[in-house]
């Protein structure tokens, strides 16, 4: 059997044993809080470490926990894949047209491997790049991966190490590029046993979801390096092509050099590494370009942001919503706005906020603004999970699609989106203990209770039956309305894949928005929510 190294950043523990196959074995150490012991061991083996008599407890690194967070980690050689994606050569920003997914809900199987017949859809969609919500070891079965505590370790419940692997090469081979999306500013509240180990969260002002990792207070070095090398590992050991970092206004940092700007940092090492594009895009409520702007100019430097003013100026004009931060929006005016910028407010007045919000965007490109109708937040985090098509006619589901799909910045597309799913997103968990689990399902209706909706009409996050029900009809795609729409979502992507992007200096006259490009004429009818689309091959035509 080869020899392994096994190390661990412990500097709470005076002395650490490794458990490996029902052994204990003292490791050598602290060395600046490193423990460490070398042997040899099965290639497959599992294990973990004891803290002074506590545990064993599983490896703050570990690339695999099959039996979840609870469980022992094991072993993983990525060596030993076999990848078949040698010319892959990647997707460059300017290109990304994005399909965001949950592995649990996108097929029927709800893995890796279960995704893989699907995606012959999105090449014939048009589609360039999936983004996949987190993946990254959570407590229970089912969840939408954002209360992960192993950030090392594939969910075993998607099919761990293996399954991710063949996903993304089956991508790859299909002229697909795979974006992750990674959680650094929280971790999960069951089963996270890194304060055991070390400092590696903040003792005070946790984020709303939990502990926010201790990226700028003492022994903090250690803990960034964690996170830095979380990075590496996703890109260099499953070949990702990018990572879309969760709401990083909540990732508390006040070092000289901010945690994101060596995020940036890293991945252009890897990206010449590699020989092809690598993105690093950002969640963030801030609408601060500074987030994508070059380090040399003031900025962190990563590739792309998202950006909720298109959602929410398009939402609340078609839906009349105006509640919570919808109140800031509906005003035709500023969806015209979000179309030829990407931030509605960009330094001026939100009344929800009772202040100023914003910057302005200046010179930065407009495919590093990527923009939606529908995302997993703005579906979910809804009371039912309702999508778009619940909430308005078919045809200004496919007025908001031509108004996404045609603008100058980058269009992601949320799974089922596309031929207009019937069935809802839903908040859904899987947390085994009973405490955490209780507090899920009753802040979850008391949260709604307070917008005036009937707690007992909730659908509980803890039931099986809401993941179930947020699964995708896959059926659905050759049947009336859903075929139909489907057909106008591939043809405004052909349009824009001929046309490139068509949206350039949109303008609002009697209630109509319009612009006109390379003979290609689009306009928004306010009124009737009708769209009216034209070329010079096919004459004028109402989709």
């Amino acid at each position: 059997m080869p020899e392994r190294e096994f190390s661990v950043w412990a500097p709470r523990a005076a002395r650490v044993e490794l458990e490996l196959e029902g052994r204990r074995l003292a490791m050598a150490g602290p060395t600046n809080g490193w423990h460490q012991v070398a042997l040899d061991c099965a290639p497959r083996a599992r294990y973990g470490f004891v803290l002074d008599g506590a545990g064993p407890f599983a490896d703050p690194r570990s690339r695999s926990q099959p039996d979840g967070p609870l469980g022992l980690s094991r072993l993983d050689h990525p060596g030993d894949f076999n990848w078949t994606d040698q010319l892959w050569a990647g997707v460059p920003l300017e290109d990304l047209l994005v399909y965001e997914l949950h592995i649990g809900t996108f097929s029927a199987a709800g893995t890796f491997e279960g995704a893989i017949p699907h995606l012959d859809h999105l090449v014939d969609l048009g589609v360039t790049a999936i983004e996949i919500m987190p993946v990254a070891a959570f407590a229970g079965a089912r969840g939408w991966g954002y209360d992960g505590v192993n950030l090392f370790a594939p969910h075993p419940h998607y099919g761990g190490p293996s399954g991710l692997r063949e996903l993304v090469d089956a991508c790859h081979a299909r002229g697909l590029g795979v974006i992750l999306d990674v959680v650094y500013n929280h971790v999960g509240p069951e089963g996270n046993h890194l304060p055991r180990f070390g400092p590696y969260m903040h003792e005070g002002d946790p984020t709303v979801w939990g502990p926010g990792f201790n990226l700028d207070g003492p022994d903090s070095g250690p803990v960034r390096q964690f996170v830095l090398d979380n990075a590496s590992m996703w890109i260099t050991d499953y070949h990702l092509d990018g990572l879309r970092l969760d709401a990083v206004h909540a990732i508390r940092d006040d070092s000289r050099v901010n945690i994101l700007q060596e995020l940036a940092s890293t991945v252009r090492g890897l990206e010449a590494t590699a020989g092809r594009p690598l993105h690093l895009i950002a969640e963030s409520d801030l609408n601060d370009a500074r987030l994508v702007r070059d380090p040399a100019r003031g900025g962190f430097g990563l590739d792309a942001q998202w950006s909720d003013d298109f959602h929410h100026s398009l939402h609340a004009l078609l839906t009349g919503e105006r509640d919570g931060y919808y109140a800031d929006f509906g005003r035709p005016e500023q969806l015209l706005k979000a179309l030829n910028s990407p931030f509605v407010y960009d330094g001026v007045m939100s009344p929800s906020r009772g202040r100023r919000h914003g910057f302005p965007v200046g010179d930065v490109a407009d495919p590093r603004f990527i923009i939606y109708t529908q995302n997993h937040d703005q579906v979910g985090n809804r009371a039912r999970g309702d999508r778009l098509c619940h909430l308005v006619s078919a045809d200004a589901v496919r007025w908001a699609a031509a108004a996404m799909l045609l603008t100058r910045f980058t269009p992601l597309i949320f799974m089922g989106e596309e031929w207009g799913a019937s069935t809802p997103f839903c908040f859904f968990s899987d947390h085994q203990d009973p405490q955490i689990a209780g507090a899920t399902s009753q802040g979850r209706k008391r949260e709604f209770a307070a917008f005036g909706w009937d707690p007992d009409s909730i659908p509980d996050p803890q039931d099986r039956r809401t993941f179930a029900a947020s699964k995708l009809d896959w059926s659905e795609l050759e049947r009336a309305p859903h075929h139909e729409t489907l057909e106008f979502y591939r043809r405004l992507i052909r349009e824009r894949r001929d046309s490139g992007p068509v949206i350039s200096n949109a303008t609002l006259e009697q209630g109509t928005i319009g612009w006109r490009r390379r003979g290609l004429s689009v306009e928004l009818d306010l009124g009737s929510l009708q769209l009216r689309l034209s070329t010079p091959s096919r004459g004028p035509s109402r989709p």
